[in-house]
């Protein structure tokens, strides 16, 4: 498991070098399921499953943009990956790590820093996707610049459609225990709305 993780790594450092020039949005088209785990999680930890309040988009300042790759490399720094199955003995269970933790784990631990720093829960949101055959969870941020991707697989924060996943979910924003199946990507507008 560790020398897979290693070499998605290492594949995604290959295929994005550089954040997409152009911001891009996820385009939903209608409703998921969500993963099975989720719910159990949100019965536990409701305010890390909501997206409701504040606004949608977010401004990307510099310092905003300094503060996502700040708290992406923290938490990958600090967090070890670990399986579910190693680290509590269940194939799925989404919680807050303190150690170690899988790809859902890690994402809710970077929506739980940004939130503790004022990110709006509206514009953060916990995503689905597949690489290689297998699930992959990731934190997908709103923002003028686009809909950029915390990802414990890589330091980089990048435009989501730049990465090299098959997205399939996301929640909905301003109702987090439902999901939205993604689509294509359409270009940012000129200027965010924020609502």
């Amino acid at each position: 498991m560790k020398r897979d993780v290693a070499l998605i790594a290492f594949l995604l450092s290959l295929a994005c070098p550089f954040a997409a020039q152009a911001g891009t949005t996820m385009e939903t088209k209608g409703k998921a399921f969500a993963p099975p785990a989720f719910y159990s999680f949100c019965s536990r930890q409701p305010s890390l499953c909501s997206t409701a309040g504040g606004k949608k988009v977010v401004a990307l300042q510099p310092k905003l943009s300094s503060e996502l790759k700040q708290v992406n490399r923290s938490v990958n720094s600090r967090i070890t990956e670990l399986s579910d199955r190693v680290a509590v003995g269940k194939d799925d269970d989404w919680r807050l790590p303190t150690v170690s933790g899988d790809c859902e784990d890690i994402a809710i631990l970077k929506k739980l820093e940004l939130m503790r720093r004022g990110w709006p829960a509206s514009a953060l949101l916990l995503t689905v996707a597949s690489y290689g055959g297998d699930g992959h969870t990731v934190l997908t941020v709103r923002t003028s610049e686009g809909d950029l991707v915390l990802d414990n697989l890589t330091n980089s924060v990048r435009d989501w459609s730049s990465t090299p996943y098959s997205y399939f979910a996301r929640q909905a924003q301003g109702n987090g225990k439902r999901w939205e199946r993604i689509g294509g990507a359409k270009p940012i507008q000129t200027t965010a709305t924020g609502g």
